[in-house]
Formats: C-alpha cells, sequence, structure tokens
C-alpha cells in the first residue's frame, strides 16, 4: 500500500479489499474491510484479523490466510474474542485489529506436489530417524529394518509425543473456553 506521503510498505491483505481502494488506522473510523482500530470501537459481532495480544505490540492472533476472530462481547476493560478454533480467549480493549477476514481462504487447499517446489521455499528433506545410525539418531541401527525398539524421541533423545512444551500460564487466565480437541 502507499501512504499519502508517498512510502510504501505491505499489510495483510483482508477479504473484498480491491486496488485503489483507501484503508485508514484511528480511533474513530468507519468500520470497514482493512481499517484497524482499537477493539473498544469495534461493535459486537464484527468479524476482525490481526490482533494485538498486548496494546502496541503488533498483530499476533488471526494473520494466516482465510483466518479471522470474531467479537463477541466485552466486559471491564477487556473484550472477548472467538478464534477460529473454538477458543473464547479476553484481549484488553486498547489494542489494535483490523476490520475483515484475511484473504485467500483457499491458500489450504493448495498442493505442492513435488519435492522440489518446497526446496524453492528453502524447506529441507526431514529424514526418519529410524533410517539413520546409532550416531545419528537414537532410534538409529540394528539389522535390517527395525522399528525403533524405544518411545519416539528427537535426535538429542527428548520424548517428541506427550510431554507439553508450552509455557503460558501468564495468558491462560484470559482464556474464558478452551478450543476444542478433535479425536484422532
Amino acid at each position: 500500500m502507499r501512504y499519502a506521503d508517498g512510502e510504501l510498505a505491505y499489510i495483510i491483505a483482508p477479504q473484498r479489499l480491491k486496488v485503489g481502494d483507501t484503508v485508514i488506522a484511528g480511533d474513530k473510523v468507519d468500520v470497514k474491510p482493512g481499517n484497524a482500530m482499537p477493539l473498544r470501537a469495534i461493535p459486537i459481532g464484527t468479524i476482525v484479523h490481526n490482533v494485538e495480544l498486548r496494546p502496541m505490540k503488533g498483530g499476533q492472533m488471526a494473520r494466516a490466510a482465510g483466518s479471522y476472530a470474531q467479537v463477541v462481547g466485552r466486559d471491564s476493560g477487556m473484550i472477548q474474542l472467538r478464534l477460529m478454533s473454538g477458543e473464547v480467549r479476553l484481549v484488553p480493549d486498547g489494542c489494535l485489529a483490523t476490520v475483515g477476514a484475511v484473504s485467500n481462504p483457499d491458500n489450504m487447499n493448495e498442493v505442492w506436489g513435488k519435492a522440489g517446489r518446497a526446496r524453492w521455499l528453502g524447506r529441507r528433506p526431514s529424514v526418519r530417524g529410524v533410517a539413520m545410525n546409532p550416531v545419528d539418531h537414537p532410534h538409529g541401527g540394528g539389522e535390517g529394518r527395525t522399528s525403533g525398539g524405544r518411545h519416539p524421541v528427537t535426535p538429542w533423545g527428548k520424548k517428541t509425543r506427550g510431554p507439553k512444551t508450552r509455557k503460558t500460564k501468564a495468558s491462560d487466565r484470559l482464556i474464558i473456553r478452551r478450543r476444542q480437541h478433535k479425536k484422532a
């Protein structure tokens, strides 16, 4: 996008925004796709994206292609947001958010088709531990094709499945309803 002073910058493209449209960020702006404003100025029921978790920190939630959050309520300086996962959480009402959903919702249906396309994006092949030698991985070695012989671990011996790795004690109190876990 081009600012009034001629500076060029990128933004996360919202749905239904066309070339030539004007977007504004401020406290008292229209509620239309692409405009950014504090959550306290956004009506309940509005779809938003690129939401800050703390004022002035920059957008952190609902930034992926096709994603969004919905403003579902407000309560003593906090705004309730329903995320796409079904989680409902509180965010301070001074945090900025952009109106509308992120464009390109069909991005998830894209098939790369061959290993080369992943390589163009800088993604290197992932080699299974059981295909390595014992010097390279705890699952390596053995006569013939073996199944690893122990619980799944990283190349450094830490468990890969089961133990929780997130440390979110500080923000857990802001989560009203957890996301729904899908049964495998």
